[in-house]
Order: C-alpha cells, then structure tokens, then sequence
C-alpha cells in the first residue's frame, strides 16, 4: 500500500499482550506486501532482514533521534525530582553523525577486543563463584540469581565503578528505564525519580575524580573524549558524562541479562538442544548465535525519516517514525541471510541436510526460522544492529554467554526447567523471561 496510511482501527491488541509475544506481528508484516503500521508501536513496522539493513544503513535518511519513545510520561512530581540531577544530555543511541561518532568513540575504544580480552579472568571468576553460590542447592531462580547480577558485576568493573557502588548504581540506570516504559502511581515514580538522581550523583563524583585522577578504565576514556583537557568539567560536560554513563551501564547490563535468559531458556525448552549441547560443548558459539538469532535480546528501536523515501514499496515522508525490528530480522527466511561457509561445527555437513550422530550442523532445505536449533546452518543475523550504530559492547555479551554456558555444562549437565510456562517481560527494550526457575 505505498503512500497510503492505514486506519487506526487496524488489529488492535492489547499493549502489554504485544510486548510479551510479538512475533506473530512480526510473521505477518514479513508476509505483507510494503510496511505494516503497527498501532500498538505508532510506527511502520520494518520487519524484513534487507529493510532492516536498508534502514540501519542510511542514518542521513533514517534519523536515530528517538530512537526510544517513552511508553510513559513521568509526573510534573518525578520531573521536577530529575531536574535537580545531572541527566538530560543526548547520548550515543539517540545521536546521528559527527555528534554520534565523538559520543560513541570512547565506548568503542574501552570495549576494544584487547579490553575485552583483558577483563575475562574477571568474568570467568565472578560466573564461577555466582554458580558456585547455588550449585549445591538443586534450584534456582536464574534471573535474580546469575544473570542480573553477573552483567552488572561485569560493566561496573569495566567502567570502573567501586563493587560496593555497583549494586545502587545498576538499580539506578533501570529506574530510568522504569520510569518510562512501566506504569507507576506518583508516588512510585517520585521514589523511582530519587533513586535515578542519586545514581547520577553517584556518577558525577565519578567524573569529577576521574578527571583528577585518570585511570585505566572505561569512565576514564569517556571523560578524556567528552571532555578534552585538564580544567574543572562544567556542568554541561558533567551533564552529557553522566548521560552516557548511564546510558553504557543500563545498554550492558539489560542486554547480556536479556541474552544469558533467553539462551538458557530455549536451550532447556527443547531437552535435545541441551543433551546436544553437553555431548558437543564446541556448539557454544553456535548455541550463543542461534540465540540471537531467535530471541534479539533488544527488539529493535525507532528512527524517525528525513525525507522522502521509499522502503519496501512504501512512501514514507518527513518525520515518519519506523520500528526497525531485529527480532524480525532474524526469523526472516531470506537465504541470503546464510552464511556461506555454513558450518559451525568443524565436520562436513551431509548433503541430505540430516543431523550427523556427532552433533555436526546440518543445512536443511527448509530453513524453519521458528525453531530453535543450534545445529541449523549459520545466519548473519542482525541482533546487534547493523551499520554505525552496531553494538560495540556485543563481544563482551557473547564471552559473558560463552563462559555461563561452559561452566553450566561442566558443573549442571542436568539442569531442566523447573516449569514449562514462561512468561516473558512486557518490553520491547530487551527479550528476556520475567523469571527462569530451574533444577537440576
């Protein structure tokens, strides 16, 4: 339907429902002819792979500027409680051009593959001790247990955070994200409000002592490119660190907390993924791309259109808002979405396309995107973005993965899900289960 806007009235589902399970939005956008206004999203939907790259490709056409739209306005209460912190400053996910490219270069520099590499002693020990801690009791909620708390341990060391800082901090960098997309009383977000601003002090301090005292850590290098030189930081300079550590604590800690549920998740549902898993512990990197894959652990964000363009047959004009969906990306048949090396594992893959008794990767004919399947032929999925804006922090969320995994297989082969029923947060900000009960 290129120019034509469709009516509002069009497949109203509850909100909530949306968020929990879109995907069967997603199947049907894929399928129609054009772009899918979604109402529950207020965007045209993009949902097919090529779009998805088209659009992550072309910022000078495809503007990241809100490129997340609050679900909630606070409170003129819980406004004026914000107004006394240090946040407000335009950060890296929201930028285009030469403003994103100086935000994002500190971010890039200090989750570098060295920096990385660097800090996986320090991982390997905090995931061992925090399995540890449960091992012996049978069960265990994952999420509460292991995967909140291993990524915030991680990003605060990364960005230089004092432990005992860590745990207020990360509480403080969600309720930003409470704060707008859940509904809450008054009184709740002026309680959410103060803690957001407390955090922002916290991190103030940060700046002003890593200014005075650089250091080798992530904090440092923010603060060296936002604010070059040696004077006192003014209040705006202190403002954008601030944003933008916030920003970097909240993006690393939801989406590899997103990721380590949703691996655990999909593993486990299909008992033989697991047992394939444990007899072929070389399908770990395997087992971590076919999560993305299936479960982008963000869904996707907005970009709002600069000019008049056409995607996918559809017109779309000035200050048009598009939902560029990675989940649907990944569960786009496409064939060109394979890699072509196609193995993931290191034995020939039969021409038959038939699981080989040693857990080799097979390449069937039928691509069946709706399954979970770590054995399945490789896919250049998109669920870190594409372009510019593509995630720098992605090789530090698939070594966190990859090392969870690895000890889970050595010290809880039997692990199971302690219920069949999941049920999955309500945001498109990050794919993960609500609660993750398992036993073993």
């Amino acid at each position: 339907m290129s120019g034509a806007y469709p009516t509002r009235d069009h497949r109203h589902v509850n909100l909530q429902a949306f968020y929990r399970d879109p995907y069967p939005v997603y199947t049907e956008a894929r399928r129609a002819q054009g772009l899918t206004f979604v109402p529950e999203l207020d965007a045209w939907l993009v949902s097919r792979r090529e779009d998805v790259r088209e659009v992550l490709g072309k910022p000078e056409q495809f503007s990241s500027a809100g490129a997340l739209r609050p679900d909630h306005l606070p409170s003129k209460a819980a406004l004026s409680v914000l107004s006394q912190g240090f946040g407000g400053a335009r950060t890296v996910l929201g930028a285009d051009g030469d403003a994103h490219r100086r935000l994002r270069r500190p971010l890039v520099r200090g989750l570098s593959h060295a920096k990385v590499a660097a800090a996986l002693p320090f991982v390997t020990e905090r995931a061992e001790a925090l399995i540890g801690s449960f091992a012996g009791d049978g069960q265990v909620e994952w999420m509460d247990a292991y995967a909140r708390p291993l990524p915030a341990a991680v990003i605060g060391h990364l960005v230089g955070l004092d432990p005992a800082d860590i745990p207020g901090a990360i509480r403080g960098v969600q309720g930003a994200e409470t704060l707008v997309f859940t509904e809450l009383t008054e009184t709740e977000q002026v309680a959410v409000a103060e803690e957001i601003v407390d955090t922002q002090r916290l991190l103030d301090g940060y700046a002003r002592a890593r200014r005075r005292d650089p250091r080798d850590d992530l904090f440092t290098e923010v603060v060296r490119d936002l604010a070059p030189g040696s004077e006192d930081l003014t209040l705006d300079q202190r403002k954008e660190i601030v944003s933008n550590v916030q920003n970097l604590l909240l993006a690393g800690h939801l989406t590899t907390t997103a990721l380590l549920g949703t691996v655990v998740l999909n593993l486990l549902r299909d008992r033989r993924q697991w047992e394939l898993l444990c007899e072929q512990p070389r399908l770990v990197t395997a087992a971590i791309e076919e999560a993305l894959r299936f479960e982008a652990p963000v869904q996707g964000f907005r970009r709002t259109v600069t000019t008049t363009v056409t995607l996918s047959g559809t017109e779309l004009h000035e200050g048009d808002v598009v939902f560029v969906s990675f989940a649907s990306a990944g569960r786009d048949a496409d064939a060109g979405a394979r890699v072509d090396s196609g193995v993931r594992a290191d034995g020939e893959v039969r021409a038959d396309g038939e699981v080989r008794a040693d857990g080799d990767v097979r390449a069937d004919a039928e691509v069946r995107v709706d399954e979970f399947d770590i054995g399945r032929e490789a896919f250049r999925h998109l669920s870190f973005g594409h372009g510019p804006h593509g995630c720098p922090g992605s090789q530090l969320a698939k070594e966190q993965v990859r090392i969870s995994l690895e000890i889970l297989i050595r010290e809880l082969p039997g692990l199971r899900l302690a219920h069949p029923d999941i049920t999955m947060a309500p945001t498109l900000i990050h794919r993960s289960p609500e609660t993750l009960f398992l036993t073993w």
